[in-house]
């Protein structure tokens, strides 16, 4: 349909809309117009991204002052969603007449779209780039000119030599797109997206390349400050900015970088003898390559001749290897730290600023392509610049042991970022309007004060059904309360009504179920136990029963298994994580889900010594208590997991959570609007028999007969919008209606 909203001449590529799509379409355009930033909660299923797409690409082409669309996403299958939703909808603007020349691809490592033979057949991403590397750089591509036997790649050299004014036409090219059109032409996909990014009028990436400095640095610093900038399912943001501004030091890994000291060393040695003018002109190609901020200051003399700063960088690394060498827990503040390095090497903090970016001209200069022998280095390099650069916002903590029951020494040095702020603050500054939305940013409140900005638009929206398709529900099971509280977890009461919980809904829940669990190790213990009871036996009888754990490859056997037996009907048990790869990304549609356990609330472990500094640091600085955070935390995660399980309206799903303090109004309180909107107090604090006999009843309802034209009142036709934004008080009105 096409309908006028507030001026702008709207495409959306389906018959129907949703009221809630209209108010967050409505909300997002108010965002816009003010040119500043916005954050909205929109239900699972209710088509977020072809609402975000229609009104942001119609904002682009009616709007000249603003000119880009970078949309970033947290994994490659959603990023191949979201490009393929741009699709459909550029495929309904031309047929309808739209004039349109629009661009729109996809950026992902070289691993994902390699075309190179051999290369393309290397499974881990390190070796795909080095091996690129080798066969890339520039000066392995001036040494091919004169021996014939060193190696290129094709595809590089194809696009080397192409038109670079009309490398791509116009469309919307999925990563599998992109692929193929480049194998048509010859060109080497990864660098072809690298080249056409900065004509591109929608970028579609990783949060990486936009958050991580390092990153960023190579890929986004040509971003103009007219974008507008999506954070898709950011309901993770915060951790994602902390993570990218954190780095962690073993000692294997200063051992590695010790040895990378010695073979770069070498290297210098050789080139003084073969080529020392390389070396002495090195200093003027590192200032070419430096940023304006760190160029309003000269790079230390005691650095800038290469031998030295290898000698600098082994005085340092070997300084650390010392501050390993203990046996009790040291936290200190970059300050102390920098402090305690001067009075023991006499290293000043600013040669320290420059070392990530001189280590970078250095590997240039000497023509290494194999970078990742180096990673270690880099990683040194990297914790140093950090170090130097930030004063608060950050701790170091130095743990000697793995946990606290080890006894043999691994220890490992954190430099962690305490301040989600930090990362995300240049992106609020530089572009006009940032886009934080998912489907669980419940309480909206915290977000903005995590991130310290100001959100012109700030709206969560409840979902409108004809027919209630999914049905949350609280469990606190029978004669003794089920919790995953510390106190009570292991209590073989408490371990055997969860069992028994698991075992009643295989009996009566058709297809798949998923299981959620606080903790890797709390369900370890759990399965351990439900088998010594003999419960995994009695699930058995009902359903195959599938395990994620921590290997990705083994996770993904799992679910590939779990979805074949949910296909074959015989249905299956996939036992889960909070916070592990299946409750971000994956979604459990119609037969593949048709009821959620989350076993208990998926609280941090509150121990951790990295979680006590970073709540210390809310509370001093934001005014955010440690329980308010914690429970924030557990009760986002928890509403991650449900989501899973309705992915539309057409689809259904039981969403149960079995922990007494479900029930607890402050907890409650913490879910999303539209789970909550459906959490009715008849639905609170039931017994197994109950929560099964409400369970049977809605899944008898949801087994009829169902039609999309069923939805009735949830669904707005092309004349019901029209009607609606006839003038604006009706506009307004509608919108809190919807919403």
């Amino acid at each position: 349909m096409k309908f006028d909203l507030d001026g702008l001449p709207v495409y959306f590529p389906y018959d129907y809309i949703y009221p809630e799509q209209f108010a967050y379409m409505s909300d997002l355009k108010r965002a816009l117009d003010a040119k500043g930033h916005c954050l909205l909660e929109m239900p699972s299923g209710t088509g977020k991204t072809v609402s975000l797409l229609s009104l942001i690409v119609s904002y682009l082409q009616h709007n000249d002052d603003t000119r880009k669309l970078v949309y970033c996403s947290r994994t490659v299958p959603e990023i191949e969603k979201t490009l393929a939703e741009l699709k459909r909808l550029m495929t309904y603007r031309r047929k309808h007449d739209a004039e349109d020349e629009f661009l729109g691809l996809g950026l992902t490592s070289r691993r994902n779209l390699c075309l190179h033979p051999s290369v393309s057949k290397e499974k881990k991403g390190k070796v795909v780039d080095a091996r690129c590397r080798e066969m890339t750089a520039p000066w392995v591509r001036e040494r091919a000119q004169n021996d014939s036997s060193v190696q290129l790649c094709g595809f590089y050299e194809t696009l080397e030599t192409a038109d670079k004014t009309a490398l791509m036409p116009s469309g919307i090219y999925t990563l599998d797109d992109l692929k193929e059109f480049s194998k048509e032409k010859g060109y080497c996909p990864y660098f072809l997206s690298r080249r056409t990014f900065s004509i591109a009028n929608v970028i579609v990436y990783s949060y990486h390349y936009l958050l991580d400095p390092k990153i960023a640095e190579l890929v986004s610093r040509e971003l103009s400050k007219d974008c507008i900038v999506v954070f898709d399912e950011a309901h993770n943001i915060d951790n994602v900015c902390i993570e990218s501004m954190s780095i962690d030091l073993f000692r294997p890994t200063l051992e590695a970088a010790a040895r990378s000291v010695t073979a770069l060393n070498e290297r210098i040695e050789v080139i003084k003898k073969s080529d020392s003018e390389k070396l002495r002109n090195e200093y003027s190609r590192l200032v070419e390559v430096l940023p304006d901020d760190i160029l309003r200051e000269s790079v230390p003399g005691n650095i800038r001749r290469a031998e030295h700063f290898v000698a600098f960088l082994r005085r340092f690394i070997e300084y650390m290897k010392t501050r390993m060498r203990v046996m009790n827990v040291i936290s200190e503040t970059p300050a102390s730290f920098l402090q305690h390095l001067k009075d023991i090497t006499y290293i000043e903090r600013k040669p320290l600023r420059f070392c990530a970016e001189r280590l970078v001209s250095l590997v240039r200069t000497l023509e290494l392509t194999d970078v990742d022998d180096l990673s270690a280095l880099q990683a040194v390099a990297q914790f140093a610049t950090m170090v130097a650069t930030y004063d608060k916002g950050f701790q170091l903590i130095l743990e000697p042991f793995e946990s606290e029951k080890s006894e043999i020494p691994n220890p490992v040095f954190h430099l962690v970022c305490l301040d989600a702020s930090i990362a995300i603050k240049p992106i609020f500054q530089r572009f006009r309007s940032v886009v934080i939305t998912s489907g669980t940013l419940s309480p909206l409140d915290m977000y903005p004060r995590m991130l310290q900005f100001h959100a012109v638009v700030q709206e969560s929206y409840s979902m409108t059904l004809t027919r209630n398709c999914f049905l949350p529900m609280a469990s606190a099971a029978d004669q003794v309360a089920i919790s995953s509280r510390f106190e009570v977890r292991n209590d073989p009461a408490v371990v055997r009504n969860y069992g028994s919980l698991l075992i009643e809904f295989a009996k009566i829940v058709p297809d798949g179920i998923v299981a959620f669990f606080p903790s890797y190790l709390y369900m370890e213990s759990i399965v351990a136990a439900w088998n010594e009871m003999g419960l995994l036996q009695e699930a058995w009888k009902h359903k195959l029963i599938f395990v994620e754990t921590p290997d990705a490859a083994e996770t993904s056997i799992a679910l590939e298994n779990y979805r074949m037996a949910c296909n074959n009907g015989r249905g299956a048990i996939l036992l889960s994580v909070a916070r592990g790869k299946v409750s971000e990304g994956i979604d459990f549609d119609h037969n593949y889900g048709r009821a959620v356990l989350m076993f208990g609330i998926p609280y941090q472990y509150t121990e951790s010594r990295i979680l006590k500094a970073r709540l210390e640091y809310l509370r001093n600085n934001y005014r955010i208590r440690e329980n308010d955070f914690l429970t924030f935390d557990a009760m986002r995660h928890a509403a991650q997991c449900v989501g899973r399980v309705l992915r539309g309206k057409t689809d259904y799903g039981l969403m149960v959570f079995a922990d007494k303090r479900f029930g607890l109004s402050d907890k409650r309180s913490k879910l999303p609007k539209w789970i909550n909107q459906y959490l009715a107090d008849a639905t609170i604090n039931l017994s197994t028999d109950m929560a099964l006999g409400i369970a049977k009843k809605f899944l008898r309802t949801m087994a009829q007969p169902f039609e999309q034209a069923q939805l009735g009142i949830s669904l707005w036709s092309a004349e019901d919008v029209l009607a609606k934004t006839r003038d604006s008080g009706e506009r307004a009105r509608v919108q809190r209606s919807a919403v």
